[in-house]
């Protein structure tokens, strides 16, 4: 069995809190709590969630950008938190980032020669000045737009075409995994679009394997084939896309399904019901406890655990068919 590209296994992150009181043992707060995830190449797979659940720190992990608090991420079966600085860097080039913000995401000094070629720079690659500006100018062809403007400067771009130098910078260095971390939620809708079929169309050219990180549904919806739904830092369903947008399974799936908006008024959906919390919450609870208007004794003193359900797999005790 061919292995995956990316193994995600078992990891946790968390963050030390300041103290209130001098001599009280510092408090931390757990962002991940135990991530299982592959991909393989050439897929591209979702994580979605809302505001705060997690999503960007397990992106900043899988780049190697910040360490685990424990588990690990294997990229091409070699450990990334367990191989040589010199080794690792190397690696590098197989596995860029595309952020958020097109505008703070490129440095205003800099030209698009400087900016796109900045991660054959970090890599050493030993490229002359006419080889470096020749392959600039090819990728930034591919992404849609001119040879020409290796000499220009962000100012001179619209968001769209800013967060095209992006793509081209985390190309340039041709790499299988690209992490996409709400890439296209800075933009406008028309623009979106454009930006989402390029991602696409550069998939199918070079195999490319893509972390697609997002809290707008109908995007992961368009561009992935598998979802991972993340809450409090922890996986409560996952499967393929279709699978799960057609049939959630767990509370907190339905709730963002129910929140994306139906341009038919005949599409009816079912309100989200307020509840009093009837159970107290520990840290054994299930984390969407004091949320669910299906919770039971069982749910406030157990954790439900991943199981396969209906084609995907949910954490959830009492699953149901939205």
């Amino acid at each position: 069995m061919k292995q995956p590209l990316v193994k995600i296994e078992d990891v946790y992150k968390d963050y030390q809190l300041p103290k209130k009181y001098l001599f009280q043992k510092a408090p931390f707060f757990r962002a991940l709590h135990g991530i299982n995830l592959e991909l393989n190449q050439g897929s591209s797979f979702g994580i979605v969630g809302e505001s705060g659940c997690g999503k960007s720190t397990l992106a900043r992990i899988v780049m190697a950008l910040d360490n685990p608090t424990s588990g690990t991420v294997f990229f091409e079966g070699r450990d990334l938190f367990n191989i040589p600085s010199a080794e690792l860097r190397h690696l590098r080039r197989n596995f860029q980032m595309v952020f958020q913000d097109p505008y703070g995401s490129l440095n205003p000094r800099k030209n698009i020669l400087g900016i796109v070629a900045e991660p054959l720079d970090t890599l050493k690659e030993r490229l002359s000045f006419a080889e470096k500006k020749e392959r600039v100018s090819q990728i930034l062809v591919e992404v849609g737009l001119n040879a020409a403007d290796t000499d220009k400067f962000p100012h001179e771009f619209s968001g769209g075409q800013r967060q095209r130098i992006a793509i081209a910078r985390a190309l340039i260095t041709r790499p299988s995994l690209i992490v996409a971390d709400e890439s296209v939620s800075a933009l406008d809708v028309s623009v979106q679009a454009q930006v989402l079929n390029l991602m696409m169309d550069l998939q199918d050219k070079y195999n490319l394997t893509y972390m697609f990180i997002s809290h707008d549904l109908s995007v992961v919806e368009y561009v992935t084939d598998h979802v991972a739904v993340i809450y409090m830092g922890q996986i409560v369903e996952q499967g393929t896309t279709k699978s799960l947008f057609q049939n959630p399974l767990h509370p907190y799936t339905q709730t963002l399904l129910r929140a994306v908006p139906d341009v038919n008024p005949l599409n009816k959906r079912r309100e989200v019901k307020e509840r009093i919390p009837q159970f107290e919450m520990t840290s054994k609870s299930c984390p969407f406890l004091d949320r669910c208007i299906k919770a039971t004794k069982n749910c406030a003193d157990n954790a439900p655990k991943l199981v396969e359900n209906m084609g995907h797999w949910v954490a959830c005790f009492n699953p149901d068919v939205a």
